[in-house]
């Protein structure tokens, strides 16, 4: 006779490596004789997967949830959301925290969602709500947080005895940082606004996406963005595969980087390319991806690869606006590169400005700002590194002189139609229009209330771009090798064309050709 199975109660962390193991096709019976636990429960977590990366996620210690076995609700579930999403966002933006402020603003949510009883934010009630989300510390003090140069050089001396330590080179260290873009905002003789487009009628919330750069402290690996737009698949995109786009391309009905996306970004496109990047290296697959506290990044336990040798660190919320080394002038490098080549293509084109811009598509605005990030030298990067990793020196050679100035975009717009005169001031706004644009929602605390209410916005994804759903439509490899021959006909009665243009032509007939003969071999 059999004895009971003794009865084994899980951690979160636990849960969360069952679900990673689920994903990567384990089965509920393997991994129940694995934990020792029945398969019902593997189903059960398998079933409760969102609720349980979503709560790892907002969680603020690795070590906390190793131990933490249960999910146990707030007795005021709806407060306790409200200042959850408060809190995230403050800590996000370097803001103090401290019990004072954290007890005020608590009993200012109660009221707003017009809860019913008497509440007190006492410290036993912070107390609980930092043991619910796994928060390491909040400060008794309201102290500074938002440029802390002192904790900049306690930051750094210890992350470099952790490199040390954990035997990482540069090119094991990356970086990811979000930022929001107006991709369709152009410049104007009069002011630029904030949240009003150049073009009457038209409103930048509306033409506004998130990109995500990443890329390693040499500046020799950079990942393809990461683009967050609105729609699923955009008018713009017709039959487009999503996979063959020349960025990583995902949908939320904000355009907001969220929870989700990222660690959908970090399992299936961060660790792979890394591993595949480090392997061409000879160096060992192993890396470190260092973050802000943004509000869209999960915890440091969800962000880890199966095996542990990649994974994520945080900087604290007091330095990463200082030290961040994307926020050191690499990203508002690709945007002014972005802004300067939609200007340049507009000059090629020989359009007027109006016309150009209409014209202009989500999918043309991810090739230029592919064109932009891959623009972006490694010198630019390996120097916003120098705070963090001072032993890194400069190569010899290298030209200092590759950023963007308003001087060259000035130029190109003296040649530009309608743009002839605006202003360095007003030309300086236009570049820095989204230089602040957060890559996450950043909620008012009416939103805070609204969404701790489990009211949602009612507006869909498939009201981006004026969504038409187009039926996706085949190209045939004769139909492209007869668009491919009427083109060359055409460069070879032009006798302006360069030679380069039509053996590039002439180099994609062949490519069609083969692709015909492998789908068609009888032909």
């Amino acid at each position: 006779m059999s004895g009971k199975r003794k009865r084994v109660v899980l951690t979160i962390k636990d849960k969360l490596d069952i679900i990673k193991k689920l994903e990567d096709g384990g089965s509920s019976k393997q991994l129940a004789v694995i934990y020792g636990i029945g398969e019902t429960t593997v189903r059960d977590i398998r079933k409760n997967k969102e609720k349980i990366i979503t709560y790892a996620s907002s969680s603020d210690s690795t070590s906390l949830l190793a131990k933490r076995k249960s999910m146990k609700p707030s007795m005021y579930e709806e407060l306790d959301r409200a200042m959850l999403e408060w809190f995230n966002q403050q800590r996000a933006k370097g803001n103090p925290i401290s019990g004072p402020i954290c007890a005020k603003r608590a009993e200012f949510f109660f009221y707003a969602l017009g809860m019913d009883g008497d509440f007190n934010p006492s410290a036993g009630w912070l107390t609980r709500f930092k043991q619910r989300h796994s928060i390491r510390e909040i400060n008794i003090r309201n102290e500074r947080l938002n440029g802390d140069e002192t904790a900049v050089e306690d930051f750094c001396n210890n992350f470099r005895d952790f490199i040390e330590q954990e035997n990482l080179q540069p090119e094991q260290i990356y970086n990811a940082d979000e930022t929001g873009l107006f991709w369709k905002c152009l410049p104007s003789r009069t002011a630029v606004i904030k949240g009003k487009c150049t073009v009457p009628g038209h409103n930048l919330g509306e033409e506004r996406i998130t990109v995500m750069c990443c890329t390693n402290a040499t500046g020799l690996h950079k990942l393809k963005l990461c683009v967050v737009g609105k729609a699923r698949k955009p008018r713009s995109f017709k039959s487009t595969d999503t996979l063959n786009l020349p960025v990583s391309y995902f949908s939320q009905k904000g355009a907001w980087m969220d929870l989700s996306i990222f660690r959908q970004w970090f399992d299936k496109i961060f660790v792979p390319q890394v591993r595949e990047y480090l392997r061409s290296k000879g160096l060992q697959e192993k890396a470190v991806l260092l973050l802000d506290n943004s509000p869209t990044h999960p915890n440091e336990n969800v962000l880890r690869s199966d095996d542990g040798q990649i994974f994520a660190k945080y900087l604290p919320p007091n330095v990463a606006s200082l030290i961040q080394p994307l926020g050191q002038g690499v990203i508002a490098t690709m945007k002014r590169n972005y802004r300067a080549g939609l200007l340049h293509n507009n000059l090629e084109e020989g359009n007027d400005l109006k016309s150009f811009w209409k014209k202009l598509t989500l999918l043309d605005a991810l090739y230029e700002i592919a064109m932009a990030w891959n623009l972006v030298k490694p010198v630019t990067i390996s120097r916003a590194w120098k705070q963090i990793l001072p032993a890194m020196e400069e190569k010899e050679g290298l030209d200092f002189d590759e950023d963007i100035s308003g001087a060259t975009v000035a130029t190109i717009l003296q040649h530009t139609k309608g743009l002839e005169n605006v202003t360095p001031e007003n030309l300086e706004k236009w570049l820095e229009i989204d230089s602040t644009e957060p890559g996450y929602e950043v909620l008012t605390d009416s939103e805070i209330i609204r969404r701790a209410q489990g009211q949602t916005d009612e507006s869909s994804e498939n009201d981006e771009e004026g969504i038409e759903l187009i039926p996706e439509k085949h190209i045939n490899h004769t139909t492209a090798l007869q668009w491919t021959e009427n083109l060359l006909d055409y460069l070879e009665q032009q006798g302006d064309m360069i030679l380069p243009d039509r053996l590039v032509i002439r180099k994609l007939r062949a490519t069609i050709r083969n692709k015909q003969k492998m789908t068609n071999p009888g032909q």
